[in-house]
Formats: structure tokens, C-alpha cells, sequence
């Protein structure tokens, strides 16, 4: 070969490896993706999760299926993606409590290092509800009403369970636990009575506007915007939150290209007008983008917290 063709054909096979660099990570996804749900359809994670795989499909070029796994408060969900392929092809979209709290007080099959916390695209708006035709409204008119009457209450979480089994405790109430699916479970027992109050983590933004059901007393650390003069537990003298982020989660190992591809589409998500509108204006989440760096950091910081108040 002579020097000018060596030197050509040197220029073509770098030219190619060149654009084959880039090339290689935006083929994927060369197939459909499969976004989990923890929880039953009807939901709000569920509500969420739809636009938002509509959304990304739009950035990704490939369909994304969703898939609805409930079960144990998304344990079940947990679960089966720890075991799932690292490919990507499979995320979940989800709470984080499933891994801050539920680990520390449930034999389960995976752990927090399982995983790889991508991007969260919504701040977590946990809540104590309950039906506008029951005789109480606020939390402390439950509590007065519990310390004289059984009382029922629908959970979805080992979390939420967990406080408020505390709290019935504290107080002296007789509660049963009931447990469902997911919100799409809980509201048809808290609108037709068949529960005292529950726990909703969104799900009632879809009742609340129509005076169905009420707002007792939310479980994060601060109000919510939405909803500003309803008070926190904490603030009624209970010191219990919940920290919680909706999140894309993938299973431990995930090429970089990979994670990549879907943290871009989630950026993206976050500043659609169709995701936004949904989560904000539908179910009364604050739409946010928290990077991985980000949410591995809160995801630990929330796990060793949670540990040190189940230890006390």
C-alpha cells in the first residue's frame, strides 16, 4: 500500500470510528422498553407513569410499555427489577419509600445497593384522607372520633402503616388495618365509606377538587403548595414524614450509554407541558429534575435517617 492510500484509508477508519462512537449509544433503544408501575392501576404513580412513558417515547424513538406489578408497596416491583436484566430495557418508575423505610422493617429480597437511582421527576405529596360525608375532617377529629369508636384505615405502604399503627398506639384508638393495591384500591373504600380514613400518596388530587374527599393531614416534611392550609403531622405534634421522590430506577450495572439515554429522556420529560400538567394540574405533585449524583445521595441520606428514628 502506498503512503497516500495508507494514509486515506487511516483517514476513513478514523472518520468511521468517529461517528461510530455516538452512533452506538443513540441505537439504543433498538427495541420497546418496559417501564414498571409497584402499584395497581388508577393510581397516581400510575396516572404519572403513563404521560411520562408517552413522553419519553417521543425522545427515545420506541415504544415504552407500561407494566403494572402491585404488591407489598411496590416490594413486589422491587423485587423483580433487581433481578431483571442491566440493559435497560426494563426501569421503574416509582416512590423511594419502598427502599428508605421498607427494607428496615420488612424481610425483603433486595436492598438499596441493587439498584441505580437515575433522575427524579416529582416530589412525593403523601397524605392522610378520607370522605367528605364522615363525620370528621381534620386529623384531630379522627383521633377524637378514634378514641371512642373502632376505626378502619386503608394503607398502600409499609411506611404509612408503620406511622400510623404508631400513632393509633399513642392514642389509644382501635384501628384495623386494610390493606390495597395501590390508590386506584384505595379510593373506592375511603369515597364509599368502607374505610375511616387511608393513606394516598396523590390520589386524591382526582377527588378533592370535587369535594369527595378531604384532606386530613399530610405526611411530608413540609405543606404542600397545593393544598397550603392543610397542616403536616408533624406539625400536629407528631414526629413522623415521609421524604419521597418519584424516580426512574434501574437495576445495578445498566451500561453508561444506556443511563444515559434514559436520564436524558427524563430530563426531557420534565420540561414537557404534557408530564407537567398531569403531575402538577392533575395529581398536585411539583414537577422537579434531580440528577443521579442527586437522588443517590438523597436516597442514602433518607435510608440512614430512617434507621436512626426506627432504632430509637
Amino acid at each position: 500500500m502506498t503512503s497516500r492510500k495508507y494514509l486515506v484509508a487511516a483517514s476513513a477508519l478514523a472518520l468511521s470510528a468517529v461517528v461510530a462512537g455516538p452512533v452506538v449509544a443513540d441505537e439504543w433503544p433498538e427495541r420497546p422498553v418496559t417501564m414498571v408501575i409497584g402499584f395497581a392501576p388508577g393510581g397516581s404513580t400510575d396516572i404519572q407513569g403513563r404521560v411520562l412513558a408517552n413522553v419519553m417515547e417521543d425522545y427515545l424513538g420506541q415504544p415504552v410499555n407500561v407494566v403494572n406489578e402491585p404488591g407489598a408497596g411496590s416490594a413486589v416491583a422491587f423485587t423483580n427489577l433487581a433481578n431483571a436484566e442491566p440493559d435497560g430495557y426494563r426501569f421503574l418508575f416509582g416512590g423511594t419509600t419502598a427502599l428508605t423505610f421498607t427494607p428496615i422493617i420488612t424481610d425483603v429480597e433486595y436492598e438499596i445497593d441493587d439498584f441505580e437511582y437515575l433522575a427524579a421527576l416529582a416530589l412525593g405529596q403523601n397524605a392522610l384522607v378520607t370522605s367528605a360525608e364522615q363525620p370528621f375532617e381534620t386529623f384531630d377529629e379522627i383521633i377524637e372520633y378514634g378514641r371512642e369508636n373502632p376505626m378502619t384505615y386503608a394503607q398502600q405502604t409499609a411506611l404509612d402503616q408503620a406511622i400510623i399503627e404508631r400513632v393509633a398506639e399513642a392514642e389509644g384508638l382501635d384501628l384495623a388495618i386494610v390493606p390495597t393495591g395501590g390508590g386506584g384500591g384505595m379510593a373506592p373504600l375511603v369515597l364509599g365509606q368502607e374505610v375511616d380514613f387511608a393513606y394516598s400518596g396523590g390520589t386524591h388530587a382526582q377527588y378533592t377538587p370535587t369535594g369527595e374527599m378531604v384532606i386530613a393531614a399530610f405526611l411530608s416534611a413540609e405543606r404542600s403548595p397545593f393544598y397550603p392550609d392543610v397542616p403536616t403531622l408533624m406539625e400536629l405534634g407528631y414526629d413522623y414524614s415521609i421524604e419521597d421522590w418519584r424516580a426512574i430506577i434501574v437495576p445495578q450495572g445498566v451500561p453508561e450509554d444506556v443511563k444515559d439515554r434514559l436520564m436524558e429522556a427524563a430530563e426531557f420529560a420534565s420540561q414537557d407541558e404534557r408530564f407537567i400538567e398531569t403531575t402538577e394540574g392533575n395529581t398536585f405533585f411539583p414537577v422537579v429534575y434531580y440528577d443521579q449524583e442527586q437522588m443517590e445521595d438523597n436516597v442514602r441520606r433518607v435510608r440512614a435517617a430512617t434507621e436512626e428514628v426506627m432504632a430509637d
